[in-house]
């Protein structure tokens, strides 16, 4: 007897996002489903570094004072 393989947690995700978009807007694919994540992440990190950058120029403006 063989079980049935199942999918990987990050698969079985973007199969559901896949599906739920695509009921949402006609269909939309994997591809482009990563590529609007990796856009997404750059983004945030991006800010995050933006973020981080003005947080060390505060303190040491503060310090020199």
């Amino acid at each position: 007897m063989r079980f049935p393989r199942t999918k990987r947690e990050p698969n079985r995700l973007l199969d559901t996002v896949g599906d739920s978009l695509a009921a949402l807007s006609g269909g939309v694919n994997t591809s482009k489903l990563l590529k609007a994540g990796a856009i997404a992440g750059g983004v945030a990190a991006l800010t995050a570094g933006s973020a981080a950058i003005s947080s060390i120029r505060r303190r040491i403006e503060g310090n020199v004072s």
